[in-house]
């Protein structure tokens, strides 16, 4: 089957990139643990964004954050402690892996494990606008 451009437009020049994002963002995991929030915090400065992940159980030994290739991914991974007989096991331990692909400029400026919360803060500067005028060049 043939797979339908989406910024297939004669108008909409170097998207190309855009569309691999795209794909990327469609096959992440649809799994909802950790259940997570996005807000934005505007600011003078330019777009403030912050991410909590409830990561009850996990302690900061037991997460990880990367910046890959202009994805953020949060993993958590708990040992399993053998010497722990449950009566009733409702709290799962379980490793998790959950990615956010940011918009280019966007930078990580800092983590926080609090109360079972974790927060990830995120910043895109306000960007310049450039008007440039083209030359044309007479032959």
């Amino acid at each position: 089957m043939t797979r339908i451009a989406q910024f297939g437009s004669p108008f909409m020049l170097g998207f190309d990139e855009v569309e691999r994002m795209l794909d990327r963002v469609t096959k992440t995991s649809g799994d909802g643990y950790p259940p997570y929030n996005v807000e934005q915090l505007d600011d003078e400065e330019g777009l403030h964004l912050r991410i909590t992940l409830a990561v009850a159980g996990f302690s900061p030994d037991e997460l990880s954050i990367t910046l890959e290739d202009k994805q953020l991914v949060i993993r958590g991974r708990q040992e399993e402690d053998g010497n722990r007989a449950f009566l009733h096991r409702g709290i799962a331990a379980r490793q998790f892996q959950r990615a956010f692909v940011l918009a280019d400029g966007v930078e990580v400026t800092g983590a926080e494990l609090a109360n079972g919360l974790l927060s990830i803060r995120l910043h895109r500067p306000e960007p310049s606008k450039v008007v440039k005028q083209i030359e044309i060049a007479v032959r």
